[in-house]
């Protein structure tokens, strides 16, 4: 009897850790990316899983799933076992803005996902057409204040660069005309054509034809200015002080996950951001790679819920 006590005691130490807490990761994990294949969140998502498959030799496997500006992939994530094997490239849209523009979403930001780390930052680039007198943007606030008709062109409602654009007046408390259109490739063909004189842009779309003179930078509006485009200043230094409208991108889980696991990828993601080829590939998205704990990510994601749920509130956007 004390021998079979013994070799069971034995087979027992030997058992693997798939009974007693398997090192993670075992499988294949699933990185869901909320919106269309070839965006910037796509490259994001695909570039950390790529990373995380060379370092852990699992598969890590890009899932787009699109929809209702990203809330579609977010709520598939929230619904998920919190195991480490469902994570998401969630950022600034369908963490924090959709919950103020949406009657539903199907999860709740600040409840329902457990925030990871925070992997990149992107201000939007003001941008006038060369029409528009202002070579500076306090000279274009001035223009603003004395013109009374200025348009600026969006990619549509609850967008960032709407949203952007809405913050400033109401800093300012200035006016300025909005002009609606579906997509940001539009709003930039508008804006080229003159039919716009403003665009709060994402970078990387109108940069190109900033650096070809056939539009004009004026800020960065994140607080400080970015290295991905130097010599241009902030709107918080040009003028409107605590102006902050910047996008980001994060990988968050379900609710739930355990904390070694999270800690795991926040070290492993951390060291991946921190690469050389990482962040040249991001640059050229017009994107600036950066890091975070869980901890700070989770305080960021907090402020930015608060503050695009007042802000959408203010606008008097309809919830759809």
């Amino acid at each position: 009897m004390r021998l079979v006590t013994t070799v069971l005691s034995l087979a027992i130490a030997l058992v693997p850790c798939a009974t007693l807490g398997q090192a993670y990761p075992t499988k294949p994990i699933r990185m869901i990316v909320p919106f269309p294949a070839g965006g910037t969140s796509d490259v994001i998502g695909r570039t950390l899983g790529q990373k995380l498959t060379e370092a852990w030799g699992q598969n890590v496997l890009v899932d787009n799933r699109s929809g209702v500006a990203g809330s579609i992939g977010a709520a598939a994530t929230a619904k998920a076992p919190p195991d480490g094997y469902t994570l998401v490239v969630g950022n600034v849209g369908p963490i924090a803005v959709n919950p103020g523009i949406y009657k539903s979403v199907g999860y709740d930001s600040l409840k329902d996902f457990t925030p990871i780390t925070l992997a990149v930052t992107a201000p939007q680039l003001v941008v006038v057409h060369p029409s528009v007198p202002a070579k500076t943007f306090r000279d274009f606030s001035a223009l603003v204040k004395q013109h009374g008709k200025i348009n600026y062109g969006s990619s549509g409602p609850g967008s960032i660069s709407h949203l952007a654009a809405e913050l400033y007046k109401r800093i300012t408390k200035t006016n300025m005309l909005h002009v609606p259109y579906k997509g940001s490739a539009l709003i930039t063909i508008a804006l080229l054509a003159g039919e716009v004189d403003v665009v709060f842009s994402d970078m990387a779309v109108v940069l190109p034809h900033v650096q070809a003179g056939k539009l004009r930078a004026l800020a960065v509006t994140s607080l400080k200015p970015t290295p991905l485009v130097p010599g241009v200043p902030s709107v918080a230094e040009s003028g409107v002080p605590g102006f902050d409208m910047t996008s980001w991108w994060g990988v968050l889980g379900p609710a739930g996950m355990p904390q070694p696991i999270v800690g795991q990828l926040n070290k492993e993601l951390g060291r991946i951001l921190q690469l050389a080829d990482v962040r040249k590939q991001f640059a050229t998205l017009g994107v600036d790679a950066t890091t975070s704990t869980p901890e700070e990510f989770a305080s960021l994601v907090k402020r930015e819920v608060a503050k695009y749920e007042k802000l959408t509130a203010e606008i008097g956007i309809e919830k759809q």
